[in-house]
């Protein structure tokens, strides 16, 4: 009569191979886990740097020069025209690199996507450099209709992407809106030039070549396209650091041909107190305030 010969001290199959199989595995991670190479170390060392607090220029005269640092802030207003979900509050342009990429390489891979996030806090993804276009302006004022590089180092160090735009194509286009791209490249070219206008346009001409004041709503275009930086609230994406939202270059005009608040943009620098990391952080004047509240209660302030 048959009978179970087999127990557990028994061993059925290839045992031999995969127990050196499992020994290979063994030391392939050890080996990465000293080389830095593991998925999880990449992953702390790109987060380490993109979320690196930084210290933004301190604008003792009021006005922007070229090698300030400062953060590009699309101010909060109220939904309008937007149907379904709007985000609000400040938002900042953020360097967004690609969530796959960024797991198969330590360094930032160009081209690199852009978003917007709510945060007033600066950090390498967040902070820009103003640098001029031609020859080295470093300290002087920024002014009206003078071209400028717009970049950034994402916290990392001998490391420098830039701005850029282009025309869209079938091929090449923001990932929601399908309008014209904005990434950040490593290479320098007329794409990385950008000009900034007075608010009002119809002072736009008499401003031209005025300095530009810091901390105030500004319209930024793109110098070779003519496009203006444009936030686009209710188009949202899913990036590496999460929900956020799509930045693309595409000028909104309303009924007056008057660049909309997807359009508006500040320059913000660093805050001279210690308490506040910017000047957003700072109370605005009780005349602002009264001024605001004045015109919610609808009365005539002019």
């Amino acid at each position: 009569m048959a009978q179970n010969l087999y127990c557990p001290r028994v061993r059925v199959g290839n045992w031999n191979e995969d127990i050196y199989l499992e020994e290979e595995y063994m030391k392939d991670f050890l080996d990465k886990r000293e080389k830095g190479k593991l998925l999880i170390q990449r992953n702390r060392r790109l987060k380490k740097n993109l979320l690196r607090p930084m210290q933004l220029s301190i604008s003792e005269d009021g006005y922007i020069h070229y090698g300030d640092k400062v953060m590009l802030v699309n101010p909060n207003y109220p939904e309008r025209e937007e149907t379904g979900l709007f985000q609000c509050g400040d938002l900042s342009l953020c360097m967004t690199p690609d969530e796959i990429t960024a797991h198969l390489h330590d360094e930032l891979e160009v081209p690199c996507g852009l978003s917007a996030t709510l945060t007033r806090i600066p950090v390498g993804r967040n902070t820009f450099t103003i640098l001029s276009a031609g020859k080295d302006a470093t300290g002087q004022v920024l002014r009206y209709g003078q071209d400028f590089y717009l970049g950034i180092t994402g916290g990392f160090e001998n490391k420098m992407l830039y701005l850029s735009s282009d025309h869209r194509t079938l091929l090449k286009s923001s990932k929601k809106s399908w309008l014209q791209e904005v990434y950040l490249t490593d290479e320098v070219s007329h794409l990385n030039c950008w000009q900034a206008s007075f608010l009002d346009p119809q002072l736009r001409l008499e401003f031209e070549g005025f300095p530009i004041r810091a901390n105030e709503k500004i319209v930024i275009y793109h110098r070779h396209t003519n496009r203006g930086l444009a936030v686009h609230r209710h188009l949202f994406l899913r990036t590496y650091f999460g929900k956020e939202v799509e930045v693309a270059a595409h000028t909104h005009l309303d009924s007056h041909r008057v660049e909309k608040p997807k359009n508006h943009w500040i320059l913000v620098t660093g805050s001279p107190r210690k308490d506040s990391a910017t000047m957003l952080d700072l109370p605005k004047p009780p005349a602002e305030n009264t001024q605001a509240m004045e015109q919610a209660l609808g009365l005539d302030t002019q």
